[in-house]
């Protein structure tokens, strides 16, 4: 299965992006080659993270990884937009989409952003709150 479509540009995610960070550290990481990268933020959609080998525009096979939780989400994925400096340089960020997320996986990673809204939030909120926050539109 494969995630919703995002429009009619593929550089654009339709459901709402969440920093990959926990009170200021990292929390959630992608591994691309063997190679592990604290990623900038994470949809329904895809993620985006700083540029490293391995990820490309043909596609390319990923780990998701969360803090402190022990399975992960496995998929593949596209670079869609690369951002930032020319190749190589510091900065420079690459934002990846899905193309090959299976329905379980896609299930995981959906109680992943529910349970990270949950607990980042500052004020209370319940379930139903957050499930609304990571299935809705891009509020971006």
């Amino acid at each position: 299965m494969q995630p919703p479509p995002t429009g009619d540009s593929s550089e654009r995610r339709a459901r709402q992006r969440f920093l990959a960070q926990r009170r200021g550290e990292p929390c959630f990481w992608v591994v691309v080659d063997g190679h592990r990268q604290a990623l900038i933020d994470i949809s329904l959609e895809g993620f985006s993270m700083p540029a490293m080998d391995g990820a490309s525009h043909e596609g390319f096979d990923f780990v998701l990884q969360r803090a402190d939780v022990p399975d992960q989400v496995a998929g593949r994925a596209v670079v869609v937009n690369p951002a930032g400096s020319q190749v190589g340089a510091p900065g420079r960020t690459l934002g990846c989409r899905f193309v090959d997320l299976p329905a379980e996986v896609l299930a995981r990673l959906e109680d992943w952003l529910i349970t990270h809204v949950i607990v980042s939030a500052t004020v209370r909120i319940t379930e139903k709150d957050a499930t609304a926050i990571v299935l809705g539109r891009s509020l971006v």
